[in-house]
């Protein structure tokens, strides 16, 4: 555009005072507030100049432009003071999908939640004694029924759980009340990145915890343990490749040998899970993950795990094992530094009384990797029925759907699958107007095809998927 030109358009545009001073935009600030509408007008003239600037607006375009000021300014603050943090589909088969927020909460948590945080409650306080409680006893009595009574003979006399804000605050509190400034022996091939870049020697090092490998990437001997333990020695630390897997030549030393290594130097067993299970996922044909029971019932001493992965919960990192072990760690002063709030605790207890009751369903996480394969092919099928049109092309294919959160990284659950292409658009415009949709959907996008997989989406939410790609396809 010619600089006279533009210089001409430049002189129409307001002031930002014209703007919030005139009727519309002061209606606006009795709902919105007076900085705010100030501040949506001048990112709404901003965006004038820009275009303006750019060549895309010439007079008549500005004319319509600034008849319709009033509507911008609010759309502009809808946008700016709207939640940022909002509600998707999650349509991928990742149950739990770290990026969509991995477990979803049941019924019973988020309503447990909601009375918790809409006023006062005894988070604190001993309502027998009338003094000042302990915030751990509202999951620990919960997770002592669930773990200790049914573990077997040879572990402590009592097992104790407490909670921190996710799984690298467990481990952090652990290697730094049992190991600061002395050594932890932990395999070569076990030193894992979990999300974030976020390694294990960091960890480690940030815990004042040495760490001494021992081993190599695919074979580490009990032996390579116990040639290494020294008088500096004070803890042997197993960590689960939940996220990734290593074939082929392979030697990794057995609980059972690093139990009765740890017993004959008396030095305790760490076992860091990551994911950490309270129920069998052999049920639902998953192997190869080992739960919480699994760990204590072999003799290790602590274990650490998340609250948001296999357990279904609310994020929290969990350290469960010997009374007189957990004990230190709720005395170091890094407890209180990572310790959860309320409304962690009301979402785990209620999810941990849903396992006591025997209620998988209630959790959300347990209640998709039980679907079958059947139950989800018969809701595709109805789907497949509504949405089906000239310009949507939908097949229903064979399909896996995986655990996630790095968990079980050889296990996929057999689900069933829409398949669909879409007439005028490529599979990742395709996508792009899914996630545009309200609520937004998110999907797979595998060789030039969308896929939905209906184990992630809640039954409630077909209806909605169903609108979204009515929507598009008009």
């Amino acid at each position: 555009m010619k600089t006279a030109v533009a210089s001409e358009l430049f002189r129409k545009l307001p002031s930002v005072d014209d703007v919030t001073s005139a009727a519309g935009a002061t209606s606006l600030a009795a709902s919105y507030g007076h900085d705010s509408v100030v501040d949506a007008a001048r990112s709404v003239l901003a965006r004038l100049r820009q275009e303006i600037t750019s060549g895309l607006l010439d007079e008549a375009a500005l004319e319509l432009a600034l008849s319709g000021l009033a509507v911008a300014i609010e759309n502009q603050l809808r946008h700016t003071l709207s939640h940022s943090l909002r509600p998707v589909i999650n349509a991928t088969g990742v149950i739990l999908h770290t990026n969509l927020g991995r477990a979803p909460l049941g019924d019973a948590a988020l309503e447990h939640i909601r009375e918790t945080a809409a006023g006062y409650s005894n988070l604190e306080f001993d309502l027998a004694t009338g003094e000042r409680g302990k915030r751990d006893v509202h999951v620990d009595r919960l997770f002592r029924r669930l773990l200790h009574e049914e573990l077997k003979t040879g572990r402590p006399a009592s097992v104790s759980t407490i909670v921190v804000n996710n799984n690298a605050a467990a481990v952090l509190l652990a290697l730094n009340t049992l190991a600061d400034g002395g050594e932890v022996i932990v395999s070569r091939g076990e030193l894992v990145e979990i999300g974030g870049s976020f390694r294990i020697p960091d960890v480690m090092k940030k815990s004042g915890a040495i760490l001494r490998e021992v081993g190599t990437t695919n074979r580490t001997r009990a032996a390579d343990y116990e040639r290494a333990i020294t008088e500096r020695t004070r803890l042997l630390l197993r960590v689960h490749r939940s996220n990734f897997e290593i074939t082929g030549f392979t030697e990794q030393a057995s609980s059972a040998e690093l139990v009765a290594l740890a017993r004959k130097h008396e030095i305790p067993l760490m076992e860091d899970l990551g994911s950490g299970a309270l129920f069998d996922l052999r049920s639902v044909g998953i192997t190869g993950e080992p739960g919480v029971l699994d760990s204590l019932r072999n003799g290790v001493d602590i274990v650490t795990y998340s609250g948001d992965k296999l357990l279904g919960g609310p994020q929290a990192g969990l350290i469960s094992g010997g009374a007189e072990l957990v004990a230190r760690m709720r005395s170091n002063s890094l407890f209180r530094a990572l310790r959860v709030d309320k409304l962690t605790y009301a979402a785990l207890e209620a999810t941990l009384l849903a396992y006591v009751r025997h209620d998988h369903d209630a959790i959300p996480t347990l209640r998709m990797m039980r679907i079958t394969k059947e139950a989800i092919s018969k809701r595709a099928q109805a789907l497949a029925a509504r949405i089906a049109t000239p310009k949507l092309r939908v097949e229903i294919i064979d399909g896996e759907s995986i655990v996630g959160g790095g968990a079980a990284p050889s296990s996929a659950l057999p689900t069933r699958l829409l398949a669909m292409t879409c007439e005028g658009l490529s599979a990742d415009q395709f996508s792009g107007r899914l996630r545009a949709s309200d609520p937004s959907i998110i999907i797979r996008v595998e060789e030039g095809r969308v896929l939905l997989d209906l184990r992630t989406v809640f039954p409630e939410q077909d209806t909605a998927v169903a609108a979204a790609l009515d929507g598009i396809v008009r």
